[in-house]
């Protein structure tokens, strides 16, 4: 898969979804999906273990595709580009035009 243009700790809105507007920080992006704090909270029931003796019902965040996400740039969604200055890989921000690393 190519470089993905959203970032491990990058703030992004939610475009699509049962989530739709909701604005959060990436905690983890694999495979085309990430996962957002607080966003697309799931529940699985688990069975009691050492590591948890009661058992119960958990919440998580689930992983949403990374189509259904955008940029966050100074609170405006935005498209993520790229451009090379002095031979260094830059991501910037399309609508705002700032440099994000």
């Amino acid at each position: 898969m190519a470089t993905s243009k959203i970032k491990k700790g990058d703030l992004v809105k939610v475009i699509a979804g049962k989530d739709k507007g909701r604005e959060g920080k990436v905690t983890s992006v694999k495979d085309g999906k990430v996962v957002i704090e607080g966003i697309n909270e799931a529940t699985k029931h688990t069975k009691p273990s050492q590591a948890n003796p009661q058992g119960g019902i958990t919440t998580f965040s689930a992983p949403l595709d990374i189509s259904n996400v955008m940029y966050l740039s100074n609170g405006k969604v935005s498209r993520v580009g790229f451009r090379v200055e002095n031979g260094q890989k830059i991501r910037y921000a399309k609508a705002t035009g700032e440099d994000i690393d």
